[in-house]
């Protein structure tokens, strides 16, 4: 199994997300609240979209797999990516 983490300014976003792969037979999929590296305060938690997923022989292939995917996903709504959380 992989592990993926999709990090988002906006929980609306990061849900929508998480929702959508949801449907799209994805099994291990959740939404965190994410601290900021050195921040306290609450207001600098960003929305992180948790992913376990089987590995995907397709990545780093030319139209990759889903690790292709879901940086294109976060580009979208202003994030960024882990493709390797651990």
């Amino acid at each position: 199994m992989t592990e993926h983490l999709m990090v988002f300014p906006d929980r609306d976003d990061a849900e929508r997300i998480a929702d959508d792969l949801i449907d799209e037979g994805f099994l291990e999929v959740r939404v965190v609240r994410e601290a900021l590296a050195g921040e306290d305060d609450g207001e600098d938690h960003e929305w992180a979209v948790h992913v376990v997923a089987p590995p995907d022989p397709r990545d780093g292939a030319p139209g990759g797999g889903v690790r292709e995917r879901f940086a294109g996903l976060v580009e979208e709504c202003d994030g960024w990516y882990d493709p390797d959380p651990v």
